[in-house]
Parts: C-alpha cells; structure tokens; sequence
C-alpha cells in the first residue's frame, strides 16, 4: 500500500513540476496550503525529495523550493522509492534491498518469491514510465483500465 507520506510527496513535487519555469521559489505554505498537505509533515518529505537530489531549497524570504531536474525527468517511482523505499511487496522480491523474509524457511525454495518479483516488476514498469511531466499533462480524470463502463440506464 502506498503510504501517506508518498502520494503527498508525489502531490508536492506535481506541484512544483506545475510551476517549472515561473521566478522565484515555491514556499512550503504555498505547497502545504493548496495540496493540503500538514505543513510539519510536509517539510520532513520536503527534506527528504532535496536530500536524494529531486528538490533545491533556498532560506529566508524569498526562499523556498523548486524542482533541481526537469519533470520528465523524474519518475513516480522515484519519489515512492525515495519515500517508502523499495516497490516490492515482500523483501525477497526487492531489485535494489534484497533480504530474505524473516518467516520463509528457504529462500530458494520459496513458491511465493517469482510472483512476488513479477508483481514488483509490473509495478515498477508502470511507475518508472509515469514521468512528472506525464503526470502533470494528463487529464484530471483518467479512465480506469480493465474496468468497462457503465451502460447508461434506461429508463
């Protein structure tokens, strides 16, 4: 499950990837206040996105923070992974952190694992193609795949 602290952390960046191009810098209150996001939670992620390199952040008034790459440059599952840490759902199934599980008697033997990886790699797929930019450009509303659509009633 995607935590809180990811999908504020990728509303704060869509934010910023909105703004790309505007002067100046986007202060926290401006992001938490139209992301609605609370303020204190928002600087510790807002401290973590300009740690890994995502952000640039400036002090004092005038100051606030921007995008230091460009939105197509960034991924969705960047900011998750920054945030949440690895996409897989199970830790033998992570590409960058891999452990065994603590309850699994065989690693090697594991039944689970090669769904879990495929699982983690069709996360990852869709993630890792979802830019920023992608994000940003993309209709408010986007269908759901898989999901058929309601006929009309008769009346």
């Amino acid at each position: 499950m995607l935590s809180s602290r990811a999908k504020y952390a990728i509303r704060a960046a869509l934010y910023l990837a909105d703004r790309v191009g505007e002067p100046g810098w986007m202060p926290t209150a401006s992001i938490a206040e139209h992301e609605t996001i609370p303020r204190k939670f928002l600087e510790a992620i807002l401290v973590d996105l300009r740690t890994s390199g995502l952000l640039e952040s400036r002090r004092g008034p005038g100051g606030g923070h921007r995008l230091r790459l460009k939105p197509n440059a960034i991924a969705v599952a960047d900011i998750i992974r920054i945030v949440d840490g690895p996409l897989a759902l199970t830790p033998c199934a992570s590409r960058t952190q891999f452990q065994a599980c603590a309850d699994c008697p065989d690693v090697n033997t594991c039944r689970l694992r090669g769904l879990m990886q495929r699982a983690r790699d069709a996360v990852a797929a869709v993630l890792e193609d979802c830019t920023l930019a992608d994000l940003s450009n993309a209709p408010h509303v986007l269908p759901v795949l898989g999901m058929a659509q309601a006929a009309p009633a008769a009346h």
